[in-house]
């Protein structure tokens, strides 16, 4: 078995066993071993190359762990050339049961082994009380290994059955803003096909209560450059005399945000929906005791700070570099960049977005500040009716479950391809996150909180379990 732990197979096991089985895979340190090999596989992806690594985490990891649950699973390579392969595992057990696709994703951010606290390693998992330390732990693979051992469980409670259908996507390139997802999907729209996404990654509101997010906001990053001439020159000689490439960026970038985070530009502030905002009036940011403090002043007046970060554009400067900020020197620097972001929801084209902003800095003066796409690519923004019957029937599932209501967002607040599974492919989109705001995703000392892991590993079994015995119900009440 995948997962390492013997469990007891009568010939009817409930709901409940399924659970039950899920846990001790968490508690006999099961998961933990298989979760801790995982990390240890340096899967980088955010400079491209290390093709190699990439594609040993899914051949000699997710395969054999597939195969052993009678998924037969094949490893493609990525149609932009560079990146990081996909893999395609399914298992059909019959043509008149719902179809589920699970997806995940292998890479994880650069490590950045020197900035971790003393005693932690990204590729070494360290547990620390209830915490899982390790690059990936939250950031995915911790979420889709949770997400395999459920499947071994739901396996093991109807004796080696599933009772539905199912595909599982791994890709290698999501840190890279997945690269060549999008061609692959349209070219394998059939053998991705499927009645529902119920996926997992990002964070749930807070660590204590279970969530479900149904898209996300898309993100578009690009830069604003200003190159002025060749060499800088001396500020004593020529200052007064000569455009500061700084300052021409610093004034385009308030030009475009204020100092309260408020964008400036027209085209880029989206409408917020009645539906949304009674969805929203459910959620509150919490402020756990690693959570940054909220900024109350920050961002669109007359909106809460959910109502910001679901429901809202968000316009950020990310990187911004003018001379040499480690050895400044008295001289007029002739250049300058910044790494702009632009998260949105759904109701900002996102072919507008660079249009909109050439525009703006144009009426405003700035020519001489050139806007161009950044590297990656960018996510469009998607979210599901929460009135679709698969909403209710996760949220009842969860609840009945862990006892608690699961909170509801419209989408994530960040950004993952999900435009992939609910546009290409035409699918209604659940997500299941099993990381919380705090976990340093992306950032040094990332880490997967075990009582949320155990939980999460107890609400996947009764999720997949419920899918068996519901699933053709509700695919059934989707089509009238």
């Amino acid at each position: 078995m995948a997962f390492g732990h013997e469990l007891a197979r009568p010939s009817r096991m409930t709901r409940q066993d399924a659970i039950a089985n899920a846990t001790r895979t968490f508690d006999s340190g099961a998961f933990r071993a298989v979760l801790a090999r995982r990390v240890a596989m340096p899967t980088e992806s955010q400079a491209g190359g290390n093709l190699e690594t990439l594609r040993a985490y899914l051949a000699d990891e997710i395969a054999p762990a597939v195969a052993a649950l009678g998924f037969t699973a094949h490893i493609f390579d990525n149609p932009a050339a560079g990146h990081g392969p996909f893999l395609i595992a399914g298992r059909h057990e019959g043509d008149a049961l719902p179809t589920v696709l699970t997806y995940g994703h292998g890479d994880v951010v650069f490590g950045h082994a020197a900035a971790w606290r003393k005693g932690l390693d990204p590729w070494q998992m360290t547990v620390e009380g209830d915490r899982w330390y390790g690059r990936g732990t939250a950031d995915n693979k911790g979420q889709h290994t949770i997400n395999l051992a459920a499947l071994e469980q739901v396996m093991a409670a109807r004796g080696g059955r599933l009772g539905f259908n199912c595909k599982i996507l791994i890709e290698m390139g999501e840190e890279a803003g997945s690269p060549g997802l999008r061609a692959f999907a349209a070219a394998h729209r059939q053998a991705l096909a499927a009645d529902v996404l119920i996926g997992s990654d990002g964070p749930r509101l807070s660590a204590e209560r279970p969530t479900v997010f149904l898209g996300s906001r898309g993100a578009m990053n690009f830069e604003l450059t200003v190159d002025l001439r060749a060499g800088g020159h001396h500020s004593g000689n020529w200052g007064g005399a000569l455009a500061n490439a700084g300052t021409l960026l610093a004034h385009a970038i308030a030009c475009l945000v204020d100092a309260k985070g408020r964008i400036l530009v027209a085209a880029l502030k989206p409408q917020l929906p009645d539906a949304v905002r009674a969805a929203l009036a459910d959620i509150a940011l919490t402020q756990g005791p690693d959570d940054p403090v909220i900024d109350p002043d920050w961002g669109e007046p007359g909106l809460t700070p959910a109502e910001r970060v679901y429901g809202w554009n968000a316009l950020e400067v990310l990187a911004f570099t003018t001379g040499t900020p480690e050895a400044p020197v008295n001289a007029i620097p002739p250049t300058a960049r910044a790494t702009m972001q632009l998260r949105f929801v759904v109701g900002t084209d996102p072919d507008t977005i660079l249009p909109a902003v050439r525009a703006h800095l144009d009426a405003h003066g700035l020519q001489r500040v050139a806007v161009a796409p950044a590297r990656m690519e960018s996510f469009a923004a998607t979210r599901l009716d929460p009135a679709d019957p698969w909403v209710g029937w996760t949220l009842a599932s969860i609840a009945r479950t862990t006892g608690k209501k699961p909170a509801l967002l419209p989408n994530l607040g960040g950004s993952l391809p999900n435009d992939v599974f609910a546009d290409i492919l035409g699918m209604p989109t659940i997500w299941v996150p099993h990381s919380y705001p705090s976990c340093s995703q992306h950032a040094p000392d990332e880490h997967l909180l075990a009582p949320l892991a155990r939980e999460a590993l107890q609400i996947m079994a009764g999720l997949l379990y419920d899918l068996g015995e519901d699933g053709p119900r509700i695919v059934k009440e989707r089509s009238k």
